[in-house]
């Protein structure tokens, strides 16, 4: 039975919360969604977990879906990061986790990492990244041809800066038709589902436009490559879609080359939405990382605990 609930931060924003699961499960796993979207990215998997001993939590993120909106100065990553810090001491205080980022959501697991090392190191068994990097927008080209990437992202860094100033108002209903093609194009790849579409398009539509905007220049920043060689041999899985235009498959190459416990997985024809797209193949890629975790021994990681 899934449980829904408010969870306050210590600056005051409300996390939108779901919880699954037996409470002394062997295992947590906590799901982050990408940006601009919201818990319901991963609900395939989550339902694959249910009836399980796996215990499950899930959540909007600042400025996302159902949750309270976000400062400016706080659309970082680095919130996130802390923010995941709260959830788990505060839904997961004991036992080991497992966490499951797509996008935006693993790079908030890279900012926890580097963070909070000593809490990564005590809590987490596990890692699945879905669709991320750690490079920021090192790799990104949209899908279109290298000569015009330096042009592309210009344009978005200036819109975006506009979007930030708009405040908490969300992308008018009308708009929304117009947008739906290119929201395809960079989210999805050669087969998809209608209704995974809709959601998608949904979660965009519950985004604020200073969420949209604001987390925009941390994302394009992030370099988490030393973050992730610390971590040690920490079972982890990286999937990519073929035809991701925001996260191409360098993006996840060169997390597997930094953390040697990672297994690497690229699904030809998909693109960035692989929870939906490759919806089973990404729930066995979760349930081997799970495994591994707990026919694993607990070990102390090199590099777990030092000062970033």
């Amino acid at each position: 039975m899934t449980e829904r609930s408010e969870f306050t931060l210590t600056d005051g924003v409300r996390l939108c919360v779901e919880t699954s699961g037996p409470e002394d499960a062997p295992v947590t796993v906590v799901f982050l969604h990408g940006w601009c979207q919201d818990r319901r990215s991963w609900r395939h998997q989550i339902a694959a977990m249910a009836g399980t001993r796996t215990r499950v939590i899930s959540y909007d993120a600042r400025g996302h879906g159902r949750s309270g909106s976000t400062r400016l100065h706080s659309a970082t990553l680095r919130q996130l990061g802390d923010d995941l810090a709260e959830v788990i001491a505060g839904y997961a205080p004991t036992g080991p986790v497992v966490l499951a980022g797509h996008s935006l959501g693993g790079m908030t697991i890279m900012e926890y990492a580097d963070s909070h090392p000593a809490d990564f190191a005590a809590r987490v068994a596990g890692l699945l990244f879905v669709s991320t990097t750690a490079e920021g927008a090192t790799h990104t080209c949209y899908g279109l041809p290298t000569p015009l990437t330096p042009f592309l992202r210009a344009a978005e860094q200036t819109g975006a800066g506009v979007l930030a100033r708009l405040g908490n108002r969300r992308p008018h209903r009308a708009v929304r038709p117009a947008l739906q093609p290119v929201v395809r194009w960079l989210l999805f790849g050669d087969d998809y589902r209608a209704s995974d579409l809709e959601t998608a398009m949904s979660a965009f539509g519950r985004a604020s436009l200073r969420s949209i905007g604001g987390f925009r220049a941390s994302i394009g920043a992030q370099q988490r490559l030393e973050t992730l060689r610390a971590l040690g041999n920490v079972p982890a899985a990286a999937l990519v879609g073929e035809k991701d235009r925001l996260t191409p498959p360098p993006c996840a190459e060169s997390i597997a080359d930094a953390l040697p416990g990672t297994e690497l997985t690229v699904f030809p024809g998909a693109g960035h939405m692989l929870m939906m797209e490759r919806a089973d193949d990404v729930t066995a890629a979760l349930n081997g990382v799970i495994n591994r975790t707990v026919e694993r021994p607990r070990q102390r990681r090199r590099g777990y605990g030092k000062a970033a």
